[in-house]
Order: structure tokens, then C-alpha cells, then sequence
């Protein structure tokens, strides 16, 4: 019997997103007439570029038959509502712990952007356009009811010879690696955000699965992390030292993952007595939503993290840091004078309380700013660690007086040497190596030495750049 048109015709993956930058993951895989959709992720730069990109697609939304998300991080989940709003039908599929997590961090995003939106309005130049917020919470709802929830490890049929199985990546509860399985044997796998072997609380990466094209983020691709035996010990004197000072220490951090991540360190150095008990405020609803979200999900949990859990259910709880949700109290934090912890999103200080903290506190030189995540190109958070004498927030100049710190080892992404464990092994003369989510110095520096262990087509597309099986 001679294979199909469908079976033989070329699988074209098309990178709209997450290329030469870290930001935005989206990515067009076309199998004969099927077109499924990597990720559909929020593009976050400068404010016009970041609104334009993120309110257009390059492809019209009614022609994805369905969409596969990596995990529930803003910028691999954060399009989708717009996805629906202009008019996509089919199935988004992803693992339970993403369900649950996209309920709540897109809400938090058509929030975001109806007040965005509200503001620009306020102060828009007479004649200028009214400025539409890309999607509201009515476009959350029908995005949510597309969503199907498919749990790790066995293959899901997708229909029409293509089948989906999704691979712990230990990057954030519930986090995955995509593997595409095709009729007639041809594959595709997208590591989504590659985590790290060691971190707390969440269970390290699967082996990655082998396939014909391996798509893989960058981000770290030419550095590595600080040892995870060095955090808590780094964490303790930088708290130390600021509270020596008689400041403050604040920390942007995303919402999923990071937060969770520091409230466990803190937890570990006050139990042990090696920091005092002092005022850690998480002043983020969505934190609060988010860490809800990671108490129903212990099945995603380490060992270690499940016997503190058992030890001590109130580990992420009220007993040690306060839950900020209303804004009056939030605004009132800015007015205590006593050394405390500010744990506030977002993770890039794009939006979100950290700039209220940030505005009323870094020209205090008793204060710290602890950067944990990465912080992309054009954003505030980028401004702060290149430690620029002043900076703007929120429309207003101030002076950078607070010190600075950044802590990269708490990274959810794998640094270089364990993407090289985890790609070495795969190596192959006829397997396609494409990398995405990482700046141009991290992939060009991974790409030299996987060259040098045995792949052949490793590439670095740019947006809009196609690559076949």
C-alpha cells in the first residue's frame, strides 16, 4: 500500500515568536492541512512595538485547528484570549496544572490590560485614537472553555495522524515538553522552558525526547547558574546586610514560580535561625491565586518538597509571610519604616505593584533591589540591573539610589551546561536543531559547542523563518 499525500508531504514549522529575543513564544507547526499552534505567548517589550505585535497576528486566527501550550508563564500563554477574540475555535491542550494556572494569570492579564488601556486614554493627546485594551475577561472565559487538560507522559491523539505527549520540564508547575508525533513516523519535540535538576519544590526535567526537529529554548545558553547550594546562604546575606541598614528588601517576581521558590528559601533560613523573623509581605493577588493553584498539585512536587509539606502543611502559608490583596494595604506598605521583605510582581517591573514599591523606595540607599529572573531587553527591570542613575516609572524621573543585587540562581531556566546535558545526548547528523526564547550571544555560544558534539543543522531563526521534516 503506497503512504498518503498526507504521510510523505513536508512538516513546516514557522517561528512567530520567542525568536532572536525572549519573549513572545509562538511557533506554526503545518502538517498537511493541520495547523497547530506552539505556545501563543505575549510579546513584552516597548510599549507600542509590545502592543502592535501582540494585538496582530501574522496569520489568521481561524486557520489554527489548535493550540499546544508549553506552560502557563505570560509569555507562552498570555496571547491566547486575543487568539480566541479574532476568531479561534479549536482546542487549546495542555497538562491539568497549566488549566489551572492559565484560569488565573489570564484573568490577571485582561485586567492588566483594561487598565493599561483606562490609562492611556486619560492622558491620550487630543485626536489621538482611543486605545482598546487587546483583549477583555469575557475573552478569557471563552478561551478557558476551549481548554483541555491532558496529563503527563502517554500519547493523546490529536486526529488526522498526529498524537501529542506531554514531558515534565521542571521549569514551573505543570511546565512541559512537547513531543509531536506524526503518521508515517516523523517527529517534533519543543522543550517550552527547560528547568533545572536540584531547584526546590518542583521535580526535575524528564530526559528531553528524541525527534527529527528538536526545538529548544536558549536562554541561558551561554552561562551558567550559581550553584543551588549557594542560594540560601546568598539570600541570607543580602537580607542580612539590608537589614543592618534599616531597609527594605524588594523583589520583582513573576507571580508562578519565583515567589513560591523565595517564600521556600525564607522558610528554610528562618527556620533554621539563620535570618530573624521579620514582616515578608507576597503583595500580589495573583501570587496568593497562583500558590493556591500549587497546593492542589502536590503530584508536580520533589520528594523533599512533599515531606516538608508533610512536616509543615502551612509551608508556603500565612504564618510566615502575609498575603497582600487589598490596594489600600498595599499602598500603606510603602509608609512602614521597619526592615521588611516586599515580594511583588511583575517579574520585569513592566506593571503591577513592584512599580508603587519601586517608585516610593529605590532612591533610599538603605534599600535593596533583589532581581531573581531575567530581565529582558527594554524593560524596567533591565534598566535596574544595568544600574542606571535614574530611571522612569510610572511616567515620573527618579534617582537609583538602593542597591542592587542580582541573584540569577534562582532561575527556573536550565543554564548551559545542563542544556548541554540534556541536547548532547540527542546529537545526530540528520536531527534539525532549532533554538528560540534566548538573545543572539546565549545561542550563538550553545550552537558552536553542539556543533562540535555531533549535530549538523543547528540554526537560529529569525521571526517569520521556516524549518521542514
Amino acid at each position: 500500500m503506497e503512504p498518503s499525500n498526507e504521510t510523505t508531504a513536508p512538516i513546516a514549522v514557522t517561528f512567530w515568536g520567542a525568536a532572536h529575543t525572549v519573549t513572545g513564544s509562538m511557533h506554526l507547526v503545518e502538517a498537511g492541512r493541520r495547523k497547530i499552534l506552539l505556545d501563543c505567548g505575549f510579546y513584552q517589550g516597548r510599549r507600542s512595538e509590545a502592543y502592535e505585535r501582540n494585538k496582530n497576528f501574522p496569520f489568521p486566527p481561524s486557520d489554527i485547528d489548535a493550540v499546544v501550550l508549553s506552560h502557563a508563564h505570560i509569555d507562552h500563554c498570555g496571547n491566547l484570549p486575543n487568539l480566541v477574540k479574532r476568531g479561534f475555535k479549536g482546542p487549546i491542550y495542555c497538562t491539568p496544572a497549566t488549566r489551572d494556572l492559565i484560569a488565573i494569570m489570564l484573568a490577571d492579564s485582561a485586567k492588566i490590560q483594561e487598565e493599561d488601556a483606562s490609562h492611556l486614554n486619560r492622558h491620550r493627546r487630543p485626536g489621538d485614537p482611543e486605545i482598546e485594551p487587546i483583549y477583555d475577561y469575557r475573552d478569557v472565559r471563552r478561551t478557558m472553555k476551549l481548554a483541555r487538560a491532558v496529563p503527563y507522559d502517554p500519547d493523546y491523539d490529536l486526529g488526522e495522524g498526529m498524537r501529542v505527549r506531554f514531558v515534565d520540564a521542571g521549569h514551573l508547575l505543570g511546565s512541559a515538553m512537547v513531543h509531536l508525533g506524526f503518521d508515517g513516523g516523523r517527529s517534533i519535540t519543543f522543550t517550552g522552558d527547560l528547568g533545572r535538576a536540584g531547584l526546590p519544590i518542583l521535580r526535575d526535567p524528564a530526559p528531553v525526547p528524541p525527534a527529527d526537529l528538536l526545538i529548544s529554548e536558549c536562554t541561558y545558553g551561554g552561562r551558567n547558574h550559581p550553584g543551588i547550594e549557594m542560594l540560601a546562604g546568598d539570600l541570607q546575606v543580602v537580607v542580612q546586610r539590608t537589614i543592618e541598614r534599616g531597609g527594605k528588601v524588594l523583589v520583582p517576581a513573576f507571580s508562578l514560580g519565583r515567589t513560591q521558590a523565595i517564600v521556600f528559601f525564607l522558610h528554610q533560613l528562618i527556620a533554621a535561625g539563620r535570618l530573624p523573623r521579620l514582616p515578608i509581605y507576597v503583595d500580589s493577588p495573583l501570587s496568593a491565586a497562583a500558590t493556591e493553584v500549587f497546593r492542589m498539585h502536590p503530584e508536580c512536587f520533589d520528594e523533599e518538597t512533599s515531606l516538608h509539606l508533610y512536616k509543615d502543611p502551612d509551608l508556603f502559608g500565612d504564618k510566615l509571610v502575609r498575603y497582600v490583596h487589598d490596594v489600600d494595604e498595599s499602598k500603606a506598605l510603602n509608609g512602614r519604616i521597619e526592615p521588611s521583605i516586599i515580594i511583588a510582581a511583575s517579574g520585569m517591573c513592566e506593571s503591577g505593584r513592584i512599580l508603587h514599591h519601586l517608585r516610593h523606595n529605590i532612591e533610599d540607599p538603605r534599600n535593596t533591589v533583589l532581581i531573581i529572573g531575567f530581565q529582558a531587553p527594554e524593560t524596567l527591570g533591565r534598566r535596574l540591573v544595568e544600574k542606571k542613575s535614574e530611571v522612569k516609572i510610572l511616567g515620573r524621573p527618579v534617582s537609583l539610589r538602593a542597591e542592587v543585587v542580582v541573584m540569577n540562581g534562582f532561575s527556573g531556566h536550565a543554564g548551559r551546561d545542563d542544556l548541554l546535558a540534556a541536547l548532547t545526548p540527542l546529537a545526530d547528523p540528520k536531527r534539525k536543531l532549532r533554538f528560540v526564547h534566548g538573545e543572539p550571544d546565549q545561542a550563538e555560544a550553545l550552537m558552536a559547542t553542539l556543533k562540535e558534539r555531533g549535530f549538523v543543522d543547528v540554526a537560529y531563526p529569525t521571526r517569520g523563518e521556516s524549518v521542514t521534516i
